[in-house]
């Protein structure tokens, strides 16, 4: 993806090159990754001639998030709360860290919990319902 984000549209061959230093793989290893790549939406390709051009699906942001939330889903059951804890507890967050996000993450915390009262409320009236 690094390479697809940094030189902007891509053919294999050049993904090969830029990966060649630091990876050097077989052609048909880097059109592997990125047919795994488009089919998990994270690359687009278009033809130019018999060539296939990749380019980014999502932004390096999104991408991130996307991939952190799979390793929450996956690791931690969900569980946000043990993430960060786990991150903190094993410094991977430094305290400036911590102060910098803190009040980030408490605004977004706030936010998430008047979104889930809302829909406790939607739950309730729609049980109610069903009840009669």
């Amino acid at each position: 993806m690094h390479c697809v984000w940094s030189h902007g549209p891509s053919t294999a061959d050049a993904v090969r090159t830029a990966l060649h230093p630091v990876h050097p793989l077989k052609d048909s290893s880097v059109r592997t990754l990125l047919r795994r790549l488009e089919a998990q939406g994270y690359v687009q390709h278009r033809t130019d001639g018999k060539t296939f051009v990749y380019v980014p699906r999502m932004s390096r942001q999104r991408a991130v998030a996307t991939g952190v939330r799979q390793i929450i889903e996956r690791l931690c059951g969900g569980s946000v709360e043990q993430f960060l804890a786990g991150m903190v507890d094993e410094q991977v967050l430094s305290s400036v860290q911590t102060e910098v996000f803190g009040p980030r993450l408490d605004s977004q915390s706030q936010t998430e919990k008047r979104k889930d009262r809302k829909k406790q409320k939607k739950r309730k009236k729609r049980d109610k319902r069903r009840l009669f």
